[in-house]
């Protein structure tokens, strides 16, 4: 069971407020009343630039920002990574940091041979999707493109697993007990550090 937790919360509104936020703090009140210390990097509330090179992305240097949050993961044994489907994928924000993060030298070694050592061996992950349509067609009709993009070609890539998946579907008319049950969930997460 994981004792060091990081939560990446995806939601690119700074103002909070959302189902993505409330369920991280579900999640985070579960794992720190078991024990597990846990860190939260909120993506909105930081100030990074894109990406736009292959160069860059290879030989640049992380921005200070990016640099705490990879040691954050670093020092990490489980990932809690939150986000709301936003045109059938995660926000551009959440997809810009990842890039920052994910570098050659953190996330994975290139080899002479062609191929990549995976360097976050040893951790495991959560990706928590909230979405308006019914999560049975996210994950059936339209095949979880996100998640499963962020699954296997950033997380498991990088040597992180096994990844598991909370969706939360229909989001937007959703009665107050549902979103309890939600939030409930969540908290029993966090005590098992799942």
């Amino acid at each position: 069971m994981a004792q060091h937790i990081v939560i990446i919360q995806g939601h690119p509104d700074p103002a909070g407020g959302h189902l993505c936020h409330a369920l991280a703090n579900a999640y985070r009140a579960g794992a720190e009343s078991a024990g597990r210390e846990v860190r939260a990097l909120d993506v909105a509330q930081l100030d990074f630039p894109l990406i736009r090179s292959k160069e860059e992305f290879e030989h640049g240097k992380p921005p200070e920002v990016i640099t705490e949050a990879q040691n954050a993961i670093h020092a990490s044994e489980h990932l809690l990574i939150l986000y709301p489907l936003w045109l059938g994928t995660m926000p551009a924000l959440l997809k810009a940091f990842f890039e920052q993060v994910f570098r050659y030298d953190f996330a994975f070694e290139p080899q002479t041979n062609g191929r990549f050592k995976s360097r976050l061996k040893g951790r495991s992950a959560r990706i928590v999707v909230t979405m308006g349509m019914p999560a049975l067609a996210y994950r059936w009709f339209f095949r979880a493109h996100s998640l499963k993009s962020l699954e296997r070609n950033v997380l498991k890539f990088a040597g992180i697993a096994p990844v598991r998946e909370s969706l939360f579907g229909m989001v937007d008319q959703a009665s107050d007990e549902r979103r309890q049950k939600w939030l409930a969930q969540m908290q029993q997460l966090g005590a098992a550090g799942r």
